[in-house]
């Protein structure tokens, strides 16, 4: 089943982010009426873009709550919740610190889903909700074992969830895109980042991801782009 964009309500999480950035941009160019979600106000400002933006720190839960009920009160309901924050860590487990383990899991795999519950009940039939996830939760990596498996962690979760959404209506999408220049493996919370290869251009992947939305697919591994 298709998706219309134009006039869609759609919430994106995430949206100052290097991929999260590009998403808002496209869905504002076909139509979607945009409530943005961002960790400071100057890069929500920086979006220009038409619509509600928020600066909420989305490791508190009750934040999560905020911003579905934000983009159905700004819209008069909810169509589509793009979730594309997180954060990532290098370094070996031995120098893997509990903080570090649990600021990942909190954003990366815990805030998801505490998204999901939330926009579950307020999304109309033939809604959607997208995940960015990554790849290496279908390959994980030595010195990153701590972020790939809270990016598998969420993989897991939209695999089970899309089924239970899928009888209210609602469509979930995984997207596990290769590394793409996003400008986040320059921010880790901790470690340094290895060598890496060149990555996606950013426009291309929210491109890719945006063309599953309107064509109704469900699942974007790393070799649909």
């Amino acid at each position: 089943m298709g998706f219309d964009l134009d006039g869609a309500s759609a919430l994106v999480v995430g949206a100052t982010g290097g991929l999260g950035s590009q998403l808002a941009r496209q869905l504002a160019a076909r139509g979607a009426r945009l409530t943005m979600v961002g960790g400071t106000r100057a890069h929500v400002d920086a979006l220009d873009l038409p619509g509600k933006a928020l600066t909420l720190d989305l490791r508190v839960p009750a934040n999560v709550e905020r911003a579905v009920a934000a983009a159905v009160e700004a819209n008069g309901g909810l169509d589509l919740v793009v979730n594309a924050a997180g954060v990532v860590a290098f370094g070996p487990v031995a120098d893997l610190s509990r903080a570090t383990a649990e600021h990942l899991f909190l954003l990366n795999a815990f805030m998801p889903m505490l998204l999901a519950r939330a926009a579950l009940g307020q999304l109309d039939e033939g809604g959607a909700i997208v995940n960015i996830s990554a790849v290496v939760a279908e390959r994980p990596q030595p010195g990153m074992a701590a972020y790939s498996a809270s990016k598998a962690a969420l993989t897991a979760f939209d695999a089970s969830f899309a089924r239970e959404a899928r009888r209210a209506g609602v469509r979930v999408i995984d997207v596990r895109p290769p590394h793409t220049e996003t400008g986040l493996a320059d921010r880790p919370i901790a470690g340094t980042a290895p060598k890496l290869p060149t990555g996606l251009a950013p426009e291309a992947v929210a491109d890719r991801i945006v063309r599953a939305i309107v064509d109704g697919e469900s699942d974007l591994p790393s070799d649909a782009f």
